[in-house]
C-alpha cells in the first residue's frame, strides 16, 4: 500500500483544491502546522480538523470529517497510527480521493480500509517533501 507512481501523485496534486489536516496543531513549531502552511502557500485550501481549536491559519477548524460542509480530495493526516483505521472510515464516508497518513504513521488496516474503497493510500510519507520533489524545489 502506498505506492502510487509520481504520475498518478502529480495528477492528484493538480487536481487537488481542498486538504484536510487531521490534527493540526495551532503551535507553528508543529509539523502538522508547517505542512499545511506550506500547503496552503502552495494555494490550497486547509481544512484544519481538530476537536480542540476553533480555528487554525485563517480556517475554521471541525472536530471530525464528517462536520466538514464542503468536498475534501485529501485527508492529511498527523495522528498516531492507533486512531487512523477511524480517520480512514470518515475519510471514505466523505467521498475523500486520497488518505495521506503522514510520516512515521502506518495503519495496515487503516490503509486497506481507503484502499478498497478506491481512495489513493500514501503512507509514511511528507505531502509537504513530496508537493516539493514534484515541483523540482528539493
Amino acid at each position: 500500500m502506498g505506492s502510487v507512481d509520481d504520475h498518478r501523485l502529480r495528477a492528484l496534486l493538480a487536481d487537488t483544491r481542498t486538504i484536510a489536516v487531521v490534527g493540526l496543531s495551532p503551535k507553528p513549531e508543529r509539523p502538522s502546522f508547517q505542512v499545511a502552511h506550506y500547503l496552503q502557500a502552495a494555494g490550497y485550501r486547509i481544512i484544519p480538523v481538530h476537536p480542540a481549536v476553533g480555528e487554525v491559519l485563517g480556517e475554521k477548524a471541525y472536530h471530525t470529517l464528517e462536520e466538514i460542509p464542503d468536498g475534501v480530495d485529501i485527508v492529511d493526516v498527523f495522528r498516531r497510527s492507533d486512531q487512523t483505521p477511524e480517520v480512514a472510515r470518515s475519510a471514505v464516508a466523505i467521498g475523500a480521493r486520497a488518505l495521506w497518513l503522514q510520516e512515521g504513521i502506518t495503519n495496515p488496516e487503516a490503509e486497506e480500509t481507503a484502499a478498497k474503497a478506491g481512495l489513493l493510500v500514501f503512507s509514511d510519507r511528507c505531502l509537504l517533501k513530496e508537493h516539493r520533489r514534484l515541483a523540482g524545489k528539493s
